[in-house]
């Protein structure tokens, strides 16, 4: 039988706590997460060619998600700052559904995961996409953000696809 999940963010009172991570090992730990953009036609071909007023729209959004991820810990009250060892922020462009795919990828070798670090990534990514662009299209959704795939540490891998 499966042990039930403990919220381990609270203490016996139920106050927030940071958790305690003093006695994990260090484990190699990557994490994967996604979200969508999807806009009009005319801003998608906008960012595709370049020809924003406000710059690289794509390289501007990829820059933003890797400088979001180094301060999730900021962000994020109970979240431990981390070392990350690589990040990437990738874009991928779906003219059939007027829509971008943003995906980070996280490592590090640490005591704990990056799940929250890889989420802002991609979540800063789209949401500096949306800024940049907004001038002309105020109807850009962002959704779909998710954890894909996670590994190290004592609970294992998750992967969405399995």
């Amino acid at each position: 039988m499966k042990k039930d999940k403990v919220f381990t963010h609270f203490d016996a009172n139920g106050k927030a706590i940071m958790v305690d991570i003093s006695d994990k090992e260090n484990t190699e730990r990557l994490a994967t997460a996604s979200t969508s953009i999807s806009m009009n036609k005319k801003t998608l071909q906008m960012i595709k060619e370049g020809t924003s007023k406000k710059g690289d729209v794509i390289g501007i959004a990829r820059l933003a998600g890797i400088m979001a991820a180094k301060k999730t810990s900021d962000l994020i009250p109970l979240c431990h700052p981390v070392s990350l060892a690589s990040i990437s922020v990738n874009f991928d462009i779906k003219e059939n559904l007027n829509t971008i795919k943003i995906t980070a990828n996280c490592k590090l070798n640490g005591k704990t995961g990056l799940e929250m670090e890889a989420l802002t990534a991609v979540s800063i990514a789209a949401l500096t996409i949306y800024d940049m662009c907004k001038a002309v299209d105020r109807e850009m959704i962002i959704s779909e953000t998710q954890l894909l795939f996670k590994s190290g540490g004592k609970s294992g891998t998750f992967n969405r696809n399995d």
